[in-house]
C-alpha cells in the first residue's frame, strides 16, 4: 500500500519560488503599467524613486539654501543644509543653541529664515554684561565658538522675557543679521512662535568641501531653566535698530 502523501493542487501552486495571489497581482499591475511608459520598467523605477524623494521632502527632511551671511562663519552664502522636519513633531521642543529654519511670515518677512535659538519660553535674555556677553537666566553665555570673528554679542542693548510658545532668535554674524533684536518694538516683540519652525538644521550637505554636522554648542549647557512662568511680553529693553541687516 502506498502511504506516501500525494501533493494536492494547493501544495503544487504554493511551492518554493512560486508567488502567491498577492504577488501575482502586484506583478500583473506592473506588467500592465510598464507598456504605457516610455522606457518601460526603467521609467517606472525612476518615478517611484521621485515619489519617495517627494514624500521625504514633504514630511521628513528638506534641503535649505543659505541666502545671506547672517549665520557666518559656520554657514556661508550658498551652502545647503539638511533640515530635519520631524525634530519637533513628537513632543520635542527647540532647545537653546539649535539652528532652526522657520517661516518668518508676519514676524520677519514673507520667507523662510535660518537663525540660532538663544532663548526659549520663560527665559530672560540680557545683553550685554560687563564682559560684553549675553546672559540667559542670569548665566553668561560664551559664544566665542560660533560668533563671527570680530563681532560683539550685540551692538544694541536689550533685555527680554520670552513669552510662552515663542523663541528668541539671533544670527551668528550679528553685524549682518536681522533677527529678534531688530523687532523688539514690533508686534510679537521679535519672538517667533514655535509653530512657525519648519525644522532643525542637522548639517551641511553641499558644497562637498564644507560638508559637516551642525552640533549644538556647549555654551548653553549650563544655562539654568527659567525660574518663573513665561511672560506675555518683553522686559525693559534698550533701543533696537529697526533696519534690516540681512
Amino acid at each position: 500500500m502506498d502511504t506516501e502523501a500525494q501533493p494536492t493542487e494547493r501544495d503544487r501552486s504554493s511551492g518554493p519560488g512560486t508567488p502567491g495571489p498577492e504577488g501575482r497581482s502586484r506583478f500583473a499591475l506592473v506588467s500592465r503599467i510598464t507598456p504605457w511608459l516610455p522606457g518601460g520598467g526603467i521609467t517606472l523605477s525612476l518615478l517611484v524613486c521621485l515619489l519617495f524623494l517627494l514624500l521625504v521632502n514633504v514630511f521628513v527632511a528638506k534641503p535649505f539654501q543659505i541666502p545671506s551671511g547672517s549665520m557666518e562663519q559656520g554657514l556661508r552664502v550658498g551652502d545647503r543644509v539638511l533640515v530635519n522636519k520631524l525634530a519637533y513633531r513628537f513632543g520635542a521642543e527647540p532647545r537653546r543653541g539649535d539652528v532652526v529654519v522657520f517661516d518668518g511670515t508676519g514676524y520677519f518677512g514673507n520667507a523662510d529664515y535660518i537663525k540660532r535659538v538663544v532663548g526659549v519660553e520663560g527665559d530672560r535674555v540680557v545683553c550685554c554684561d560687563r564682559e560684553g556677553r549675553i546672559e540667559v537666566n542670569g548665566r553668561q553665555v560664551d559664544e566665542s565658538t560660533f560668533l563671527y570673528p570680530g563681532d560683539s554679542a550685540s551692538s544694541v542693548p536689550f533685555e527680554v522675557l520670552v513669552p510662552e510658545g515663542r523663541l528668541f532668535l539671533l544670527g551668528d554674524h550679528r553685524s549682518e543679521s536681522s533677527d529678534s533684536r531688530d523687532r523688539l518694538g514690533s508686534p510679537g516683540g521679535g519672538m517667533v512662535p514655535v509653530g512657525a519652525v519648519i525644522g532643525r538644521a542637522e548639517g551641511i550637505v553641499w558644497p562637498l568641501g564644507h560638508v559637516g554636522r551642525l552640533e549644538r554648542p556647549d555654551a548653553y549647557a549650563r544655562v539654568p531653566e527659567a525660574s518663573g512662568s513665561a511672560g506675555t511680553g518683553q522686559g525693559p529693553a534698550g533701543a533696537a535698530s529697526g533696519g534690516a541687516r540681512g
